[in-house]
């Protein structure tokens, strides 16, 4: 995975192999338009919120790139983060590329708690505007994820199983939304084993960027099960 593209008015950020599934990045030299398909706002606003299974409040933000960087720095520079490729970032190279991030209309990231903790980051984009999109040919419904657990939840928790329904439904939330569509490591056997949990279909081994990714897909009729599900969990 690389990181995203740049204009010439804004400063390099180093290149890398990315994540758990992985870190955005536009595919133009110029900051793409965007659908609108997919959702946002302001940082640190909250977007959404939902009961988690066996207790406690799941919410998700925008991530805040000056608030929430004390987080985001001591996730990336952890071991078990090392296909997200930032551990090499200073705190300060970290700050501006999720600000550059946050500034593109086609590539957003949002930070996950469970009560008080921060528990996951994720990062949607629009595959037509990022180096997916040159890997396969991306549908005009299609919404591309980047996943990464950065705490282990509530003791006892089955936090994947919690937080996992609640990014597809979130990346499901406009209707223009027919499809999601990963990229992690090919090495990256963990992220495999999650995305498959959700029903993910691995489709390709293909090329992007620096790295060599493996390629699956979540329909929104294939999601529709895992939904209700979690739905049904929430309520028990």
């Amino acid at each position: 995975m690389t990181t995203p593209a740049r204009t010439e008015t804004r400063p390099e950020a180093p290149t890398g192999p990315g994540g758990e599934s992985d870190r955005p990045a536009p595919a133009a030299d110029v900051a793409p338009a965007g659908s609108g398909r997919l959702r946002t706002g302001a940082p640190g606003e909250l977007l959404l919120t939902h009961d988690a299974p066996g207790g406690g409040r799941l919410t998700l933000r925008v991530l805040d790139p000056d608030a929430d960087l004390d987080v985001l720095h001591d996730w990336v520079t952890q071991p078990r983060a090392r296909f997200w490729g930032l551990a090499e970032l200073s705190r300060a190279e970290l700050r501006d590329l999720y600000a550059y991030v946050g500034s593109l209309p086609s590539h957003h990231a949002f930070l996950v708690r469970w009560d008080e903790t921060p528990v996951a980051l994720l990062q949607t984009y629009e595959p037509e505007h990022d180096p997916v999109g040159e890997a396969y040919p991306a549908r005009p419904g299609d919404a591309g994820a980047h996943f990464l657990l950065g705490a282990r939840g509530p003791r006892g928790a089955d936090l994947w199983g919690a937080v996992g329904p609640l990014l597809v439904g979130f990346c499901f939330a406009d209707p223009r939304v027919d499809r999601l569509v990963v990229e992690p490591d090919a090495a990256n056997e963990l992220a495999h084993a999650r995305i498959r949990a959700l029903g993910f279909e691995v489709a390709d081994r293909v090329r992007v960027g620096e790295k060599n990714a493996v390629l699956a897909f979540l329909t929104r009729e294939r999601a529709r099960d895992l939904l209700a599900a979690a739905a049904a969990a929430a309520r028990d």
